[in-house]
């Protein structure tokens, strides 16, 4: 086992200049992000529309928001789970994470920055907004790409237009030990798009189809992008939801961005008929993600092995 090549995510160039819908760059990028996510549910990409100022800003700003008093960082609260602050769990001692939701939307994330500083933070603001304005576009790119790869342009519209963002900021504490320690535990994303970007710490692990769990080392310049279950039902399984965590090990602290685009409240995931057929019969029967949400959060669905299939399994 020791001389095998250690597995690794497919890494995909979004960079080119002339990345555009109906030329042959997208439609070469278009192949390899399709069969990313059937064989991953995942992948590793470089996007430099974000430039790297901005990227180092963001950093500097997360530290500057986990080093508030906790009496300060609790008041970043929602009604929905895992959208306000989560800290102080002792299952998961190391992670700490706070949410901001519509962070691509400017006047949203003044209110929260209104709310931890009531004496205002521009810098904070300007930062948080930009860096999840511009990842919300790529996130479009993404998910363009996916439905034009099986032909479902006449949905496009609809499926643009579903989504808010949420942005989760996250920080691991370095367990100051060589023994690796659970960041946080193995789990699938409920949403349709994840999109994380992370400091120099490693720790992020995610789950082959096979079982085998790959550490993932994404450069400084690279984004990690993964499908959450919401994506995978509407595509009634034709792409791979993957299984992640995060291990940590050593002293240093772990800093991350996700951008996750959510369904719409109300909003109903029902897959279509293009992607049903003999090869493949319908999985999931329609559902409303805020309800799915509300099951999976249950004891019952937090003991699930499926809670998506229990939910609304055919």
């Amino acid at each position: 086992m020791g001389s095998q090549t250690p597995l690794k995510l497919p890494v995909i160039d979004f960079s080119k200049p002339e990345l555009k819908p109906g030329t042959s760059e997208w439609d070469s990028v278009k192949g390899q992000v399709r069969a990313a996510l059937r064989d991953y549910g995942c992948f590793e990409a470089t996007f430099d529309k974000i430039p790297l100022d901005l990227r180092e800003a963001m950093f500097g700003s997360l530290k500057e928001l986990f080093d508030l008093p906790l009496q300060t960082k609790i008041r970043n609260v929602s009604n929905k789970p895992y959208h306000g602050y989560v800290g102080q769990y002792p299952q998961i001692p190391l992670f700490e994470s706070m949410g901001i939701d519509d962070a691509n939307v400017a006047e949203k994330v003044e209110a929260l920055t209104k709310s931890l500083w009531p004496q205002g933070n521009p810098s904070f603001s300007k930062t948080i907004h930009s860096f999840s304005e511009q990842l919300s576009e790529f996130d479009r790119i993404i998910r363009r790409m996916v439905l034009e790869s099986f032909g479902l342009e006449k949905h496009m519209d609809e499926h643009m237009d579903s989504p808010n963002y949420l942005l989760r900021v996250m920080k691991y504490k370095g367990p100051e030990s060589t023994e690796t320690k659970l960041g946080l535990s193995s789990h699938t994303d409920k949403n349709i798009v994840t999109i994380l970007y992370q400091n120099e710490v490693d720790g992020l692990e995610v789950q082959t189809k096979e079982g085998e769990w790959i550490n993932l080392k994404p450069s400084k310049n690279s984004f990690t992008v993964m499908i959450g279950e919401s994506l995978y039902a509407w595509l009634n399984g034709r792409l791979h939801a993957p299984f992640h965590r995060v291990m940590m090990t050593g002293d240093k602290a772990r800093y991350s961005a996700g951008l996750f685009s959510i369904p719409k409240g109300g909003y109903i995931i029902k897959a279509p008929d293009e992607v049903v057929d003999e090869e493949h019969p319908l999985l999931f029967k329609p559902f409303d993600h805020v309800e799915f949400l509300g099951f999976y959060y249950t004891a019952a669905g937090q003991k699930s092995e499926s809670a998506l299939k229990d939910f609304c399994g055919v």
